[in-house]
């Protein structure tokens, strides 16, 4: 069944927000009586049915809301934005139909592009979620500095790095995780870390890992850490 991302779901008739009323209309070409599924990114879900057509608008009813319990453990991914803004997109997308639960775009020393562009990466977010039949939207937080954005975290921080260890051992990260337990996981520019953000990273109780032998791409490494903490709750 087609689908639709109402945000703030609820019984009754109301009118679709624009963008999806713009979508039924101009490109389903939705008519009086046809159903859809709608979510609203919050585990709420409905069947409706259209009763009202307008050139940009659209009015459904819902006569009863479903909703799904949220999913756990949580993943946090701590990403710096590539200099190639599609790059970056292509790994907001891929980490949304993977599994992630919150991203949070950091600025670094070596970030190359410090440019945010907050609702187009949200879009991103939406469309990924209806593609993949996700319940729940993930969270996406708006760019910070690095050090800012490890502050929030107390426990669970992973942080990967092309160095040598700098305080013992560097684990891979299956290793690193445990099952059932909400992590969090630092990826840096393609330039890396620097050491002294690796540091401060220690400081705040982080882990340092290491996600293979290859040298990957900031995007292609994202990807492979959700990758990596699905497989290992499945």
């Amino acid at each position: 069944m087609r689908l639709l991302y109402v945000p703030g779901l609820q019984k009754g008739r109301f009118e679709l927000p624009e963008d999806e009323a713009l979508h039924a209309v101009k490109v389903v070409r939705a008519r009086v009586g046809d159903s859809f599924h709608l979510i609203d990114g919050v585990g709420g879900s409905a069947d409706a049915k259209i009763v009202e057509v307008g050139k940009r608008n659209c009015t459904v009813e819902v006569e009863s809301i479903t909703q799904e319990a949220e999913a756990s453990p949580k993943l946090t991914m701590i990403v710096s934005p590539t200099k190639q803004t599609d790059r970056f997109e292509w790994f907001l997308e891929k980490a949304v139909e993977v599994g992630v639960d919150r991203i949070v775009p950091v600025w670094t020393s070596r970030s190359e592009r410090k440019v945010e562009k907050y609702e187009r990466w949200k879009k991103i977010l939406v469309s990924a979620m209806k593609q993949s039949g996700r319940s729940y939207l993930p969270e996406l937080s708006s760019a910070k500095p690095f050090a800012e954005a490890i502050s929030e975290f107390s426990s669970g921080l992973n942080i990967a790095h092309c160095m040598l260890a700098i305080a013992g051992d560097k684990k891979h990260l299956l290793s690193s995780l445990e099952k059932g337990q909400d992590a969090v996981i630092a990826i840096g520019p393609e330039g890396d870390f620097t050491k002294k953000e690796v540091e401060l990273a220690l400081e705040k109780g982080a882990r340092e890992i290491s996600l293979g032998d290859s040298r990957l791409r900031t995007e292609t490494a994202g990807i492979v850490a959700v990758t990596y903490f699905r497989s290992l709750q499945a």
